[in-house]
């Protein structure tokens, strides 16, 4: 559900590479399964703009409605917490809803077999959950060849400098195969970072436990404070699951807390290389603000 009144005046720009991973796009392929949008705009205007908006959703096959009071929806979600929802074309109010978090989502989103991008000599695996380009984008732009591989691969036995447990959809707890595979490199003091769900993943690893928020934090303007200092960021997240910080083992930390309602926003350990942060670093709503992050993964590498 899109909040701004009107919708798709920009357009959609072209499919360009940029060291291997499409440079406009922050995936292969569009991966909700409706858009609902108040005033859809049929002409668009930008430069690096080559179709529209309804065209882009039709190659994707992925259903699109205007004419919706959004702001009245959104105002639903805002008192009643996530909700389920489905678009139909008929007035037959028998409808069954599935819910998206009974299901593996990751598996739908994660790559099917390894892809490597080749940059310097440091190399870090990227466990694909749903990784957004822009953070393989990042670790290139450090000079860090980058190995993705799919959620359920064994990546605690591959030889690298260090993990990146990526970001993606749905309940955490759920990628049983990635926890186990997360716990046993952790075994081996391999340095681990951990991004949106990654870091959720990382703290069920670790011990710890998660939980269903009832908003979720979606946006660019969702303020961090850095635990320890006076610091106070602003991030950019989309998720609905949190760590529960009370349920960390004594040799871990809170690393940043949102300063709306208080939750974890990232997490590390007293005295091993693994880090996380529940928002994304490199979505940087400012120039750069938490992109620090990476650059103290980069140190801690082996």
């Amino acid at each position: 559900v899109c909040t701004y009144p009107l919708i798709g005046n920009y357009g959609i720009p072209d499919n360009e590479r940029t060291n291997g991973v499409y440079k406009n796009f922050e995936s292969e392929s569009i991966h909700i399964r409706a858009l609902i949008i108040s005033d859809y705009s049929t002409e668009y205007s930008h430069w690096s703009a080559t179709r529209s908006l309804g065209d882009w959703l039709q190659e994707n096959k992925i259903p699109g409605i205007y004419g919706i009071d959004t702001r009245m929806l959104t105002r639903k979600l805002r008192d009643k917490g996530t909700m389920l929802g489905k678009v139909i074309i008929d007035e037959n109010p028998d409808v069954d809803f599935e819910d998206p978090n009974m299901t593996d989502l990751v598996s739908e989103v994660s790559i099917k077999k390894p892809v490597e991008y080749k940059a310097g000599k440091k190399k870090v695996v990227l466990v694909d959950c749903g990784t957004k380009n822009n953070i393989i984008q990042a670790f290139l732009g450090r000079n860090i060849s980058i190995k993705r591989v799919p959620y359920n691969y064994d990546f605690a036995c591959e030889s690298c400098d260090g993990i990146l447990l990526s970001n993606g959809p749905g309940d955490p707890k759920i990628n049983k195969k990635t926890i186990e595979n997360a716990r046993k490199a952790m075994e081996k003091n391999t340095p681990i970072l951990g991004i949106c769900l990654g870091s959720q993943i990382l703290a069920l690893a670790a011990g710890a436990d998660t939980y269903k928020l009832k908003y979720g934090h979606r946006g660019h303007n969702q303020p961090c404070n850095e635990m320890g200092t006076k610091r106070c960021y602003i991030t950019s997240q989309n998720h609905g699951y949190a760590v529960n910080a009370d349920t960390l083992a004594e040799d871990w930390r809170q690393w940043f807390v949102n300063d709306n309602d208080g939750t974890n926003e990232g997490l590390f350990h007293i005295s091993k290389p693994f880090f996380a942060a529940q928002f994304h670093p490199e979505a940087s709503p400012g120039p750069d603000d938490t992109e620090f992050i990476f650059d103290i993964f980069v140190r801690a590498l082996k």
